[in-house]
């Protein structure tokens, strides 16, 4: 049979599908965004009670520590090297990158751990884990207790990071 008696050949159906799944991503990392920013709101709301809190260009401009509340943290980043790997049994990390490029690597063992401070560990590598390129505009949320890595960087990085931080 040809093509205009069936419908779309095969090829035309895996461009057709190739397409949603592009059209599709992009969907997705814009939920994942939105749902990381209400819940970054929803939890700063929750502890602070009803206080709203401003943060001027001219801080977010220099970086650093943004807000340290009791279950949350925010702060922007800017790397041009890889780090060490870290471990936070109660702290759930999303990371949402500005600029930039890296090879970020989660799950796995900590290689050469060792405590930092109360519920913080920092190590040397990973064994196993998954390899994750970052890109301007990605969003990763990082569960309490899983190791993770910017493992390379490719030129610098800068990000933000959401720290939910659990009781």
């Amino acid at each position: 049979m040809n093509e205009t008696s069936s419908g779309p050949g095969p090829r035309a159906r895996a461009e057709s599908q190739l397409h949603l799944r592009k059209k599709g991503g992009h969907l997705v990392k814009r939920i994942l965004l939105a749902a990381a920013l209400l819940l970054s709101a929803t939890l700063l709301r929750a502890a602070e009670g009803s206080k709203v809190t401003f943060i001027g260009h001219d801080q977010v401009a220099k970086g650093g520590t943004l807000l340290t509340a009791q279950n949350l943290s925010i702060v922007m980043a800017h790397r041009d090297a890889p780090g060490m790997v870290e471990v936070h049994d109660k702290e759930t990390d999303t990371i949402y990158v500005l600029a930039g490029a890296a090879t970020f690597v989660t799950g796995g063992t900590m290689i050469g751990g060792t405590v930092t401070a109360a519920g913080q560990q920092r190590g040397t590598n990973i064994d196993g884990g998954q390899a994750q390129a970052l890109a301007k505009g990605d969003v990763i949320v990082v569960p309490a207790g899983v190791p993770h890595w910017f493992k390379e960087v490719h030129g610098s990085i800068d990000y933000y990071v959401v720290k939910v931080i659990a009781p």
